[in-house]
């Protein structure tokens, strides 16, 4: 006679799922990590092909005919990759930091009943959420106004405070951190800015890792910023340096001329799309081995206080 399985509550027999079903989310999940992890791989195996068999049989899962000559032309552009990766690392870090600052503290001011603009300051936050400026008042205010124009701030500034973030911020602060801790602060001295720094903030990894994975994934990918602001070569970030080189194959041979090597051998002897590859999986790697530090606190920080009890 088969067993039959109990259940204490309405809540657990409602959780049952078949293994017919689990299987089935099994396959999609399988499924759906594919269609994630294919293309890098596609990318990979482009990189790592011969320019040669990408022109006589185009991209495949698995290269044709095995070349490292697109990794050994990059390391030949040394002073270029060099200054570009110095540029993408300057801009996420200090982007990053600074907007995780801005970003706390926005939503920390807000999350607080006893403020008396927070409500009006809400709103202020959130429309821009629904309706921004357009991109010509943006360049304008950037350009002319601030004068960002064919500086590293033009990278840095734009993208440092969004009303996305600092909803989650709010919500998290609202939700987690209690009125009685600051309230106790206050009792025994602690200025605001002391509360925030020394109390807040230590006990807000989560949302603090979810903030700063969130700007550093934005400003590492970042290639906008520098279509609309830089002109000058030398503030190139390797976004912006792969966008050239989507957009222009001989992108790379614009520096011919500092290297000692003619515009004509130059562009004859480039691996082009490899080159392209390479770069993009040079872009990708250093977000795919930081993200899994980040995952637990990244998920925390989102779900957090989502659900009331």
């Amino acid at each position: 006679m088969a067993t039959q399985i109990e259940y204490t509550t309405g809540l657990d027999k409602f959780n049952r799922t078949s293994n017919v079903v689990n299987v089935f989310f099994h396959l999609i999940f399988i499924l759906l990590a594919l269609i994630c992890i294919i293309p890098v791989i596609v990318v990979l195996s482009i990189s790592f092909s011969s320019e040669a068999s990408i022109r006589e049989s185009g991209y495949h899962l698995i290269p044709v005919a095995w070349s490292g000559e697109a990794y050994a032309y990059i390391a030949n552009q040394g002073t270029m990759i060099l200054r570009a990766l110095g540029v993408s690392v300057l801009v996420t870090v200090v982007g990053t930091v600074l907007g995780v600052l801005l970003t706390t503290s926005m939503g920390y001011v807000l999350s607080r009943p006893s403020y008396k603009l927070r409500g009006f300051l809400t709103w202020v936050v959130f429309i821009p959420m629904i309706f921004n400026g357009g991109l010509v008042s943006s360049y304008f205010i950037n350009t002319n106004l601030l004068g960002l124009k064919d500086s590293v701030w033009a990278l840095i500034l734009p993208l440092a405070v969004s009303s996305f973030n600092v909803i989650i911020c709010k919500t998290f602060f609202k939700s987690t951190i209690p009125d009685g801790l600051i309230e106790s602060a206050e009792m025994d001295g602690a200025s605001q800015l002391r509360i925030f720094f020394f109390i807040i903030l230590p006990i807000s990894l989560p949302v603090l890792a979810t903030i700063g994975l969130f700007l550093c994934f934005a400003y590492w990918n970042d290639w906008f910023q520098s279509m609309l602001y830089i002109d000058n070569q030398n503030l190139y970030s390797l976004q912006a340096l792969l966008n050239s080189l989507m957009s222009n194959v001989d992108a790379l041979a614009k520096n011919a001329a500092s290297m000692g090597v003619s515009y004509a051998v130059l562009v004859a002897t480039m691996p082009k799309e490899s080159a392209r590859m390479a770069v993009a999986i040079l872009i990708v790697l250093p977000v795919a081995f930081a993200y899994p530090f980040f995952q637990k606190y990244f998920i925390s920080g989102l779900t957090i206080g989502a659900v009331k009890g």
